[in-house]
């Protein structure tokens, strides 16, 4: 077993496990995915330039949260 090479097939598919991982456990935690957001602007709307991150966060925060600014209670 040891010596063994990977596959680049192999090497794929766990990148896109690891992805999706990562973009799960970022969502469960209220991260917004920039990534994500980036890539569906460039793919669907190739006239808009997508926001930078800063932006992005704030906006993503602001409409999770109505823009009052902290974290709801209830």
């Amino acid at each position: 077993m040891a010596g063994q090479l990977v596959t680049l097939d192999h090497f794929a598919t766990h990148k896109r496990v690891w992805r999706r991982v990562l973009q799960t456990a970022r969502l469960c935690c209220g991260i917004p995915d920039y990534d994500n957001y980036v890539r569906h602007v460039l793919e669907k709307h190739p006239d808009r330039e997508p926001m930078d991150y800063p932006t992005f966060f704030r906006e993503r925060q602001e409409a999770r949260y109505g823009g009052r600014g902290g974290f709801r209670c209830c």
